[in-house]
């Protein structure tokens, strides 16, 4: 039973049911400070009891000056909740290694006190998988490079040659020459799609709408994929702009979903819902910058498929991997990158009967609040 520590059960309490129902440690915290509440999965996550551990403060159980102590007055003072990933929490009570993301909330009808949960399965971790992959999306800048000066044109020669020779060979040898012509075109789309990451002009960008681009990108999709599959919206409409270039963001969303329409495609019922939110306190810390970056606006791309191999899950964003038979391995690096070049980040979650790839981004700076 969880107990508060000023005496009297909190048995009646109605979040008491919801707290141990979630298989993540949780602890309410009073307004001074001590643990009010705790799940079962916080009695084992700090190896304490119920009973010990209302007899004790918060900062009594986490290193000296943890963030998560910040959090907890974030919370309680704003009213609002507030997250923050990849907390070190590491003590000799505990254990080393203890990342965790934390999750504080103010608790509705109870001044002062705070709910915590620690989760230990980080989403953080995908997004740190995700920023890894997309310096390897950016590892191929050279190659892509390389390749456009150095292969192209000998492929131009060897397609003139080919094309010439088609005019004056036999009909049996002419297929073999349209054969040379038609793979040597087919390099030089690869090689095309290959130079996108040696582009490295800063990103035109602007205010822009997310829910336009994604009118958009159900208006493309629907004209494609006709009527086989069904596009879902479930939109906050309240949100402020994105800081972005809407033809990028187009490009984003609209490979997200051609992904997600074949993944789909053997689906008795195929389902793909696009998704928006408002998201205040999850902030991050990107690539080349040390200071925490709030990142509100998630934008979800979920399908009912049968979900991302697992081989696939640890590289899933690095470039020429793909599960597709005729795949060329770089949509997925493609729409990293360019997420990145906004400031954000892009993860995914295939557990469940449902895949969800989730783009966080900034606000434009004339809608930040």
């Amino acid at each position: 039973m969880i107990e508060s520590k000023k005496g009297g059960s909190l048995a009646s309490n109605p979040y008491q049911a919801m707290m141990s129902s979630l298989p993540h440690p949780v602890v309410m915290v009073d307004e001074e400070g001590f643990v009010a509440a705790a799940n079962d999965m916080a009695q084992f996550f700090f190896q304490s009891s119920a009973s010990h551990l209302r007899k004790q403060k918060l900062a009594e159980l986490l290193p000296f000056g943890s963030p998560v102590l910040a959090l907890v007055d974030q919370a309680r003072d704003r009213l609002a909740p507030v997250n923050e990933y990849r907390i070190d929490i590491s003590n000799p009570r505990i254990g080393v290694e203890k990342v965790v993301d934390v999750y504080a909330a103010p608790v509705p009808d109870m001044t002062g006190f705070v709910t915590v949960m620690l989760q230990e399965r980080s989403i953080a971790d995908k997004m740190d998988r995700q920023l890894t992959h997309r310096d390897a999306a950016r590892s191929v800048t050279g190659l892509a490079s390389m390749l456009g000066h150095e292969v192209k044109n000998p492929l131009s020669g060897i397609r003139g040659a080919a094309q010439l020779l088609e005019s004056s060979v036999s009909d049996e040898d002419r297929a073999l020459t349209q054969l040379i012509t038609q793979e040597t075109d087919r390099i030089v789309r690869l090689i095309d799609r290959m130079e996108v990451f040696s582009d490295q002009r800063p990103v035109e960008r602007e205010a822009v709408n997310i829910h336009v681009v994604l009118d958009r990108v159900k208006q493309l999709a629907q004209a494609e994929f006709g009527d086989r599959i069904r596009i879902l919206e479930e939109y906050d409409p309240s949100l402020p702009h994105v800081f972005a270039n809407q033809d990028q963001l187009v490009q984003v969303f609209l490979n997200l979903v051609k992904n997600a329409s074949e993944a789909v495609i053997e689906v008795p019922d195929p389902e793909i819902v696009l998704t928006t939110a408002f998201r205040p306190g999850i902030r991050i810390q990107v690539a080349g910058s040390s200071e925490k970056t709030s990142l509100p606006l998630e934008i979800c791309v979920k399908d009912n498929g049968p979900g991302i191999p697992k081989e696939l899950e640890d590289c899933l964003f690095d470039p020429f991997v793909t599960s597709k038979t005729n795949g060329s391995g770089l949509g997925l690096a493609l729409v990293a990158k360019i997420i990145g070049d906004h400031g954000g980040v892009i993860e995914f979650d295939g557990s469940g009967r449902q895949t969800i790839f989730r783009v966080m981004l900034p606000t434009s700076t004339s809608d930040q609040i």
